[in-house]
């Protein structure tokens, strides 16, 4: 059945013509996505943000049976990416270099699970050449041939092609080759000039993030795209970032889904400078940036929430705001745990289709391509009868 909008879940009069344009499959401009970003109607923004993603997607709601593979944590960036809570240093404690077989042994998880994923992102390491990266593909692909990989940051491919004196392209197509499934999506931040000055000076610029992700579409590796939300960006920072994103969809469709990141303040610099602890966004924003994306990204397919970073139980009513992909099972979630993450490092497989059904929406199990591959799962267990849980009282 086809989605409708109800108008009357829309109580700020500036989401009214908006509203008219998402229910014509009209593209958003920039003041649009301002107002969508100021306005007070929480409930009003998620339901135009849902009607949105049903439109395309339908009550489905997809999730992937993966795992997460940090390599090293070693990264020339250490001391520039300020909130950042992952990197060290060479000599630094806590620094570590996974050797092939350690990773390999590492993926064995998978072996008698359902993992048909390997998410693989890590640090800058200033020695680690291309070999180290492909033969990890290889062998990951050789040992696990159901299991696609989804491996490196755009930041780690020119980092790669600068240790190889080659160029970005040809990493890829050396990755691609080795059995590279897709890219994730991180590494973008925020593309704004003075934002990165701030958090993230030597970093890879916004404009490169995105022509690695071009050159990758090029040779038919698709790609996620994200954004880090919550630190010291503004608004307009924000809209002419999904608009950068935009663009670039409109030039090569590359892109799989769109992922907004809420920055962690704790163990980092930046989350000292700017005095916090603890969880540095609201639940309000965390769904304003889930359903602002939606609207705004029309042409990207798939918008993510990321339970790690934001509580499966937000991550739940995310459904209900224009998401229509949760983070999938994980089994060791290292990055942003150290960045001061209270959440488990993993959810088991049924637990994820029990959260979307909870959500009352349909769980659809899918690869890195979005490629259906179960829908269809054991019913929840019946609940006990009351009397089977309490103890039996006979009168004296």
């Amino acid at each position: 059945m086809a989605a409708e909008l109800d108008l009357s879940l829309i109580r700020d009069p500036a989401l009214r013509p908006i509203a008219e344009h998402v229910a014509e499959g009209r593209r958003l401009d920039a003041v649009q996505g301002r107002t969508l970003y100021e306005s007070p109607d929480l409930i009003g923004l998620g339901a135009l943000a849902d009607f949105a993603n049903q439109r395309v997607n339908g009550d489905r709601v997809f999730f992937s049976a993966n795992q997460h593979i940090n390599p090293t944590n070693v990264c020339i960036l250490r001391n520039t990416c300020t909130f950042c809570s992952f990197a060290r240093m060479p000599k630094e404690d806590g620094a570590y270099v996974r050797s092939l077989d350690e990773v390999f042994e590492e993926a064995e998880a998978a072996r008698n699970g359902p993992t048909r994923e390997f998410h693989i992102v890590g640090g800058l390491h200033p020695k680690l050449k291309l070999s180290y990266y492909t033969d990890m593909i290889r062998g990951l692909r050789e040992r696990h041939p159901s299991v696609h990989v989804k491996a490196l940051t755009a930041v780690e491919i020119a980092h790669i092609a600068r240790v190889e004196r080659s160029s970005s392209l040809e990493v890829l197509a050396a990755l691609k080759e080795a059995g590279l499934t897709s890219l994730p999506g991180g590494g973008a931040e925020v593309f704004s000039t003075a934002v990165r000055a701030t958090i993230a000076e030597r970093k890879l610029s916004g404009e490169e993030w995105l022509r690695v992700h071009r050159e990758a579409h090029s040779l038919g590796i698709p790609t996620n795209c994200t954004m880090l939300y919550g630190h010291v960006e503004t608004t307009d920072d924000r809209i002419a970032h999904l608009d950068a994103l935009r663009l670039l969809q409109d030039e090569s469709g590359g892109f799989l889904t769109y992922i907004p990141l809420a920055y962690h303040p704790d163990n980092n610099e930046l989350g000292e400078e700017l005095g916090r602890t603890g969880t540095a966004t609201t639940g309000y924003e965390d769904l304003r940036a889930i359903a602002v994306g939606r609207l705004m990204l029309d042409n990207i397919p798939h918008v993510k929430t990321h339970w790690p970073m934001v509580t499966p139980f937000l991550s739940q009513v995310a459904l209900a705001f224009g998401c229509d992909d949760v983070e999938g099972t994980v089994v060791f979630e290292r990055i942003y745990h150290d960045a001061g993450a209270q959440t488990a490092m993993h959810l088991r497989y049924h637990e994820i289709v029990e959260l979307i059904r909870g959500a009352a929406r349909v769980p659809v199990e899918r690869d890195s391509l979005y490629h259906e591959v179960r829908r269809e799962f054991d019913p929840p267990p019946p609940m006990r009868e009351l009397s089977r849980s309490l103890p039996v009282v006979h009168a004296a």
